[in-house]
C-alpha cells in the first residue's frame, strides 16, 4: 500500500539536492517569473521535452526550472515517469490560476503595444439586453464610435478574470467581493394589447382573460393580485422562463402579462401594449437588476464611460415612467 507523505521543502530537497542552497519562500512575489513561464509551457504540453522546443531550452533546463519552482513553494507539481509526466492535483489547481494571469498579462501588453482596440466585454441578463439595452445601443454607438462593445447573455454569473468587464445581473447579486450598484427601480403592472384592453375596466375583469406568467420574475400575479387584496388566481394561460418572451407574448394578444414597464418601455412607447389599470391599482415595484464588477483600480479604458452612459439612461427613464405606474 502506497502512503503518501506530504511534501516539505526540507524533504523534497533531500531527495533532489540539498536545500542548504534553497532559502525559505516566504514571499511568494519573489518566485522567479523563468520559473512560471518554463512551468505553464510544462504543464499544459505535459512534456518537458515539448516545453524546451517551445521556449527554446534543453530539457535539463526545463526540469532543473520546475524542479526548483517545486522547491520553493514546497509542493510536488508533477508525477514523473519514464514515460510521462502529469500534473498533481496542487499542480492542477496551480497552472489554471497561472494561465489566467497570463491572458491577462496579454490583455495589458496588447493594450499598450497594439494597435487593435481591446472591446469592453459586457455580461447581462438575457431579457435585460434585449428589451432594454440593445434598443438604446445605436445612442452610445453613436456618440462613442471609438468604443468596441462584445457582450454575451445568460443567466449565470460572469467570470470577471476570465471574460468578462461588467454584469448586469437579475435580482439580488450573490455575495461577493465585487461592486454592486442597483439599478432603476422596476414597476409592474398588467400590460396587454389595446385590443385586449377594452374588456378591463376593474382588477376583477383579469379573472376572465388568460394571463401570462414569467417564472423567474421575483413578483408574480400571486404578489400582485395580494398587493391588491384580491385572491389569485387559480389559472394561468400561459408561462415562460424569458420575460422578453413574455412580453412578446403579450404583444401578440396572447393574454395579459405582468411585467415591468422598464423591460416593456418599448413596446409601451410603441402602443404596442398598454396598461389598461394604471391609477386604479396599487403599484409594485422593486429593484430588478443591479451593475456587477471587480473593484480594480486599473480598468478597461472606456469602462467608465459606459457605465456612466448606463446609469444616466436608467435614471431618465425612471423618471419618464414614474408618474405612469399603476
Amino acid at each position: 500500500m502506497l502512503v503518501k507523505t506530504p511534501l516539505t521543502k526540507e524533504k523534497f530537497a533531500t531527495d533532489h539536492e540539498s536545500s542548504s542552497r534553497v532559502p525559505p519562500m516566504n514571499d511568494f512575489r519573489k518566485v522567479p517569473l523563468s520559473y512560471i513561464r518554463v512551468y505553464e509551457a510544462a504543464g499544459r504540453l505535459l512534456s518537458f521535452a515539448d516545453a524546451a522546443r517551445e521556449l527554446s531550452l534543453s530539457p535539463s533546463a526545463v526540469s532543473h526550472s520546475v524542479r526548483k519552482l517545486e522547491i520553493l513553494l514546497g509542493q510536488r507539481l508533477f508525477q514523473r515517469s519514464t514515460r510521462e509526466v502529469r500534473l498533481t492535483r496542487e499542480g492542477a489547481m496551480l497552472i489554471e490560476h497561472i494561465q489566467r494571469g497570463m491572458e491577462e498579462i496579454d490583455r495589458g501588453l496588447a493594450l499598450l503595444t497594439s494597435e487593435a482596440r481591446t472591446p469592453l466585454r459586457l455580461h447581462t441578463a438575457p431579457s435585460f439586453a434585449t428589451q432594454w439595452l440593445l434598443p438604446r445601443l445605436a445612442d452610445f454607438v453613436r456618440d462613442h464610435p471609438s468604443i468596441d462593445l462584445r457582450f454575451s447573455a445568460s443567466t449565470e454569473y460572469a467570470r470577471f478574470d476570465d471574460d468578462f468587464d461588467l454584469d448586469i445581473v437579475y435580482g439580488e447579486p450573490k455575495p461577493s467581493p465585487h461592486e454592486r450598484i442597483p439599478l432603476a427601480r422596476e414597476g409592474l403592472a398588467p400590460l396587454c394589447t389595446p385590443a385586449l384592453a377594452e374588456h378591463i375596466r376593474k382588477p376583477e375583469d383579469l379573472y376572465h382573460l388568460p394571463l401570462i406568467q414569467c417564472e423567474v420574475q421575483m413578483y408574480q400575479w400571486k404578489g400582485w393580485f395580494e398587493a391588491n387584496q384580491l385572491p389569485p388566481p387559480t389559472h394561468y394561460g400561459l408561462r415562460f422562463d424569458r420575460s422578453s418572451m413574455a412580453i412578446a407574448a403579450a404583444v401578440d394578444g396572447l393574454g395579459v402579462v405582468l411585467e415591468s414597464t422598464l423591460l416593456s418601455e418599448r413596446e409601451l412607447r410603441r402602443g404596442e401594449l398598454v396598461r389598461p389599470l394604471a391609477g386604479s391599482t396599487r403599484e409594485v415595484e422593486y429593484v430588478g437588476h443591479y451593475l456587477v464588477h471587480p473593484r480594480r483600480q486599473h480598468r478597461h479604458e472606456a469602462f467608465e464611460t459606459f457605465k456612466a452612459w448606463l446609469l444616466q439612461a436608467l435614471g431618465n427613464d425612471h423618471e419618464k415612467a414614474s408618474p405612469a405606474l399603476s
